[in-house]
């Protein structure tokens, strides 16, 4: 006999603590249910599709969400929002969820809606699956001490730059992945030299300097990220701000190649510096500061 799938759907943008309450509770419902648990998601946030300026909109981006759902064990399948928008919430659910995915089971979250105009609620769903004796259940928002947790919250913390909540609020350190392009080579010159990553328009990116981790292929580094305009040199002309990492002890060239950095606590706002001078002075407090941060928190970290 082929098992259902007990089914959740949503963007779960960041794949937060309150994503993984519910996806805990999933798995729960469908051993309880003799089901398979799948979790159906949007690659890209809907508002983010649709707004007329998606840049730095999103906690994870496409490929990146794919992989947390795989860590976490989450079977998952992506869904088309722009062929998935414009239908009724009936060929939805009857086409979509019954037919293609062979649901035999539904939770969702309390905010959860879809199909044309959002028109399917929590109130159609659970009409729609108590007429076909269809198990649902409708999680209400994850809290800590009273407050919601949402990907909202957490791209307000990170805009705050307080890496150390958003960390927490993840369960994980923020991360971001990119391909090293070429640069001015200033930092080299300062004996700073950087990795300038290009990330794609949609990640958020925090400014100022942070610590992190860098993983190259299948070895890993401590370092410190600075992101934004390079005011003192000012040498950048985008509506996007420069990603630079220093990986402390590294001396290979990697242009071209894909690495990944993850923030463990913000060290400053950047900062324009009357002069090189007081940039180079003020960069080697900055990697002092982030050794000691890294040393602290090396437990935290889990590539």
């Amino acid at each position: 006999m082929t098992l259902k799938n007990f089914i959740t759907i949503g963007t779960f943008d960041g794949v937060h603590i309150g994503h993984r309450y519910l996806f805990g509770r999933l798995e729960t419902l469908a051993v309880r249910y003799l089901q398979k648990p799948l979790a159906l998601y949007f690659p890209l946030p809907p508002k983010t599709l649709l707004a007329p300026h998606p840049e730095m909109t999103v906690l994870s981006t496409p490929p990146e969400k794919k992989e947390l759902l795989k860590r976490l064990g989450i079977p998952a399948a992506a869904l088309n929002f722009a062929a998935c928008r414009q239908l009724e919430p009936m060929d939805f659910f009857e086409n979509i969820l019954l037919k293609k995915y062979q649901m035999g089971g539904l939770i969702i979250g309390q905010d959860f809606a879809f199909g044309k105009n959002r028109r399917g609620d929590a109130d159609f769903l659970r009409r729609e699956c108590t007429q076909r004796q269809i198990p649902f259940e409708v999680v209400p928002f994850y809290q800590l001490n009273g407050e919601k947790i949402s990907s909202s919250l957490i791209r307000k913390t990170l805009a705050m730059g307080d890496i150390e909540r958003v960390n927490y609020l993840l369960n994980r350190p923020y991360d971001l992945t990119g391909t090293v392009v070429q640069g001015h080579k200033l930092g080299r010159k300062l004996g700073f030299p950087t990795a300038n990553l290009d990330t794609g328009i949609y990640k958020i990116l925090p400014l100022g300097v942070f610590a992190v981790k860098v993983r190259v292929g299948r070895s890993y580094y401590d370092g410190f990220c600075n992101i934004g305009f390079r005011p003192t040199v000012n040498t950048i002309h985008s509506c996007l701000p420069l990603v630079e990492v220093n990986i402390f002890d590294f001396h290979q060239s990697i242009y071209g190649r894909k690495i990944s950095v993850w923030f463990a606590d913000k060290l400053r706002d950047e900062t324009k510096f009357n002069g090189l001078d007081a940039l180079v002075a003020q960069l080697k407090k900055d990697r002092q500061t982030a050794r000691e941060i890294l040393a602290r928190t090396k437990n935290f970290f889990r590539p």
